[in-house]
């Protein structure tokens, strides 16, 4: 969201009198996230690159702030952690490869050779062990609406 509080603000106001809003979002500032290996592959080969590090809710706590500045009451947090298996490399990378969100518009402006250096960075990354378990975190918080 650009602009987040206002966000969570629309979502309380469709929100009944004492009804729940909720979100979470990874963990991209502590590291967290399933697209940790990606990003710092991709920092590996271009340092200037803009991962998701930086957005509303991706670091400890800011999501709590959030939901309190939108005017959500009882503002509560934690942290889910979730596990995902990929049987093989090729597996974990095709999403990359389908241009959704930042990191896979960020492979989609990228020509065939940069795109093979940061496939093979990412490869180098990942466990050798097959199945590929990547373990994540993500920041949650719940809020009632005044």
């Amino acid at each position: 969201m650009d602009d987040p509080v206002a966000g969570l603000r629309e979502m309380a106001r469709v929100t009944r009198p004492g009804g729940v809003v909720t979100a979470c979002v990874w963990d991209h500032a502590g590291g967290g996230s399933p697209l940790t290996t990606f990003w710092r592959a991709a920092l590996d080969l271009d340092p200037q690159v803009r991962d998701e590090s930086a957005l509303a809710g991706a670091r400890k706590g800011h999501l709590a702030e959030l939901f309190a500045a939108a005017g959500l009451r009882d503002v509560e947090s934690t942290v889910l952690t979730v596990r995902s298996g990929f049987a093989s490399f090729d597996e974990w990378w095709e999403p990359f490869t389908l241009g959704v969100g930042p990191a896979g518009e960020y492979v989609q402006g990228l020509d065939a050779g940069r795109r093979d250096a940061l496939r093979d960075r990412c490869a180098a990354r990942l466990p050798r062990e097959r199945p590929i378990d990547i373990v994540a975190s993500a920041w949650t918080a719940l809020g009632r609406k005044r």
